[in-house]
């Protein structure tokens, strides 16, 4: 290609914004739940999601990915290898381009979405509609009401079962050290089962379901032992009212909180981070092999670069959606950030295993709605998710817009 060094930079750039987004958004919206509850400060989260999606992405994201994400176009209907580079670097950048908007504005958004709806874009402008595979857009779509729903159910059982078997008893913080470490078993259980199903995937080791069960249980036991000695850490107050209890049993679950952030930001890393740094592996390969629909390699570097993106996004933007999270749409505490970070993972390990159609975000934020359902739907601002639904709904078609507008431009100046 006549400007393939030129395509490689632009394509690191456009990579390193888009994956900025990721961490503006995506990472900070897992992260908010543990920030919002006040189990661990901004400073922590950013430092958690730093080292944890950074060795997921490194270590269990993969070294080869598809040229074309998620199968949205037809690898053969594409013409040239110079129109896919264009394509991709149209999807980048529109991609990057919403995240960034709706970090700003503090929406939280499907990271996955975003880049499926910029693929979309390109597909039908750049080569045409029959180019698009519409029955993978239909899942997607089905996916804004099964994700939600999901996570809310599962966090509003949980949370209910909290409240009746630790928090409305004559002894909060007793109960808490009997029932706690169960808790904290399903939480090491069910997030490693979520980082064996989807983080190790890309590693091709083959675990069966059997043996992934057994790995999962001694790691959830493990947890649970661990978790049994930090809940007991927690001193009884002197003054033995209800107040001081809850108080106790807050600081409880404070550190429980620690172990689900971290977990979700592993898996998060392994799977997740693709989204960003696909598009940009497409690129370099495309232009190297000179081919289209090969597999693209992941050097290192670029691996390196996708980190970076997600951490600084975090550090600049991700306040904004841990706000929104954490704090406007219901309030939260250690126990129900505990418990929305559990009902997600268990809702993603569902999800992988029968092949549903589900976003993390999403997720996340339907079972932040159902611990505060738990309380009473007064306890959510209806409002908040009003803004963040339409934003949900918009996502797919903006991104395919911005990236149709992105690739006219880019075709004019190379082509």
């Amino acid at each position: 290609m006549e400007f393939g060094t030129l395509y490689i930079i632009l394509a690191g750039l456009f990579g390193l914004y888009m994956t900025w987004g990721v961490g503006a958004n995506d990472v900070a919206n897992a992260m908010g739940t543990s920030v919002g509850s006040g189990a661990i400060t901004v400073r922590k989260a950013i430092l958690i999601a730093a080292v944890f999606e950074f060795a997921g992405a490194v270590l269990a994201g993969g070294h080869v990915t598809s040229t074309i994400r998620k199968g949205i176009i037809r690898a053969e209907a594409v013409p040239s290898p110079e129109v896919l580079v264009l394509g991709m670097l149209a999807a980048l950048l529109a991609a990057g381009t919403w995240l960034m908007i709706a970090s700003y504005i503090g929406l939280p958004v499907s990271t996955t979405h975003t880049i499926v709806g910029a693929l979309v874009g390109f597909g039908v402008i750049g080569i045409g509609r029959s180019a698009v595979q519409w029955d993978k857009i239909g899942s997607i779509v089905a996916s804004w009401l099964v994700s939600p729903l999901m996570g809310m159910l599962l966090a509003w059982l949980l949370a209910v079962s909290l409240q009746k078997l630790i928090l409305n008893t004559e002894n909060p913080l007793r109960n808490a050290q009997k029932f706690g470490p169960v808790y904290v078993f399903f939480m090491g259980f069910l997030i490693s089962l979520t980082t064996i199903f989807k983080g190790l995937k890309h590693l091709q080791l083959e675990v069966s379901g059997g043996n992934a069960v057994l790995i999962a249980i001694f790691i959830g036991l493990s947890a649970a032992a661990l978790g049994k000695i930090l809940i007991h850490r927690v001193r009884a107050p002197a003054v033995p009212d209800l107040k001081a209890q809850y108080s106790a049993v807050e600081k409880a679950f404070a550190p429980l909180c620690v172990f689900t952030a971290c977990g979700m930001a592993f898996a998060h890393g392994s799977n997740d981070v693709a989204n960003g740094i696909g598009p940009l592996a497409a690129v370099v390969t495309t232009v190297t092999t000179q081919q289209v629909g090969a597999a693209a390699e992941l050097p290192f570097w670029i691996l390196l670069l996708g980190g970076f993106g997600i951490v600084l996004g975090l550090v600049t933007l991700g306040y904004r959606v841990m706000q929104t999270i954490g704090k406007r749409i219901t309030e939260l505490t250690p126990s129900r950030g505990f418990c929305a970070e559990l009902a997600a993972a268990a809702t993603v390990v569902v999800a992988s295993r029968f092949g549903l159609p589900v976003s993390t975000t999403h997720i996340i934020v339907g079972a932040v709605m159902g611990v505060g359902l738990a309380r009473g739907i007064a306890t959510i601002d209806l409002r908040v998710i009003s803004r963040i639904v339409a934003s949900w709904v918009i996502t797919v078609p903006l991104g395919a817009v911005l990236a149709a507008i992105f690739f006219l431009i880019l075709r004019s100046l190379f082509l």
